[in-house]
């Protein structure tokens, strides 16, 4: 049975960094995208960013491009997602998804991946 487990979430000031992981257990997915997605209260599910198996592309939202860094560390079946200079406005649960049905292509930006974990809340204060 697949997991996928979020840590690293917490409070922060605005203008800090934090640093989430993923770990992912019960299959490898060294060859699969896997990506960051992040809801608010009261708002869709937004994607954060995504990175293609084995590290050979990676995607990002427009609104953390410049201030987040997705990374992997297949060894360990786990994604990284770095953020810095975090804003309120990034404040939201943030989730961890594994593995989108058909492979990297425009649509790692929609929330259709085979595999989610709980989340973590991330909170920035100003």
């Amino acid at each position: 049975q697949v997991h996928l487990v979020e840590s690293g979430g917490g409070l922060v000031q605005a203008g800090g960094s934090l640093r989430l992981s993923c770990a992912a257990s019960g299959r490898s997915f060294s060859t699969n995208a896997m990506g960051w997605f992040r809801q608010a209260p009261g708002k869709e599910r937004e994607f954060v960013a995504a990175i293609a198996g084995r590290s050979v592309n990676t995607v990002y939202a427009d609104s953390v491009k410049g201030r987040s860094t997705i990374s992997r560390d297949d060894a360990k079946n786990t994604v990284y997602l770095h953020m810095n200079s975090l804003k309120p406005e990034d404040t939201a649960v943030y989730y961890c998804a594994a593995d989108p049905p058909r492979g990297w292509g425009p649509w790692v930006h929609t929330p259709t991946y085979n595999h989610w974990g709980q989340g973590t809340q991330v909170t920035v204060s100003s």
